[in-house]
């Protein structure tokens, strides 16, 4: 589970530098970052690095 997290966390960074550079979505964006910015810290929280 805690490795599809850490995939969930990736893509969603992978979708905001896209979309950040490439594609004018507006706040959309922002909140991919935030939420992988989220699994990523619940991630380093639960004991396992990046």
């Amino acid at each position: 589970m805690s490795g599809l997290l850490y995939l969930v966390a990736i893509i969603l960074l992978i979708g905001w530098l896209l979309g950040f550079f490439v594609f004018s979505v507006g706040n959309f964006i922002h909140i991919l970052l935030v939420i992988a910015i989220i699994a990523i810290l619940f991630r380093l929280i639960r004991g396992r690095g990046i």
